[in-house]
């Protein structure tokens, strides 16, 4: 775990890279584990690549995702109500693994 500076997240990348994926994958492979593979795979190729984390303060981190997300997918039939419900519980996990791997946990 890295001694979190909330100023070096803002160029998280260069200052936390390392620890961002680690939250990622934590939180696809527990999705992964829990939801159907290949939906769950595609929101993770396909929107959460380009999603960005953002330090809200008090321990507490926000994903901000691209536009139209649903809109995005490809490759897998699902309806918006499941995508929506899925992608949700998604950045629900991903936030909990920034806690985590950061230490407010």
């Amino acid at each position: 775990m890295a001694d979190f500076d909330p100023e070096q997240f803002e160029d998280k990348y260069a200052n936390y890279f390392p620890e961002l994926q680690q939250a990622y994958k934590n939180a696809f492979n527990r999705m992964n584990d829990q939801y159907d593979s290949e939906l769950v795979h595609a929101i993770d190729q396909q929107v959460l690549n380009e999603s960005e984390p953002f330090y809200e303060g008090d321990g507490e981190f926000r994903i901000e995702l691209p536009d139209d997300p649903y809109g995005r997918l490809s490759g897998v039939l699902v309806d918006e109500e499941r995508f929506e419900q899925v992608l949700e519980r998604h950045i629900e996990e991903i936030e909990a693994e920034l806690q985590r791997v950061f230490g407010f946990a």
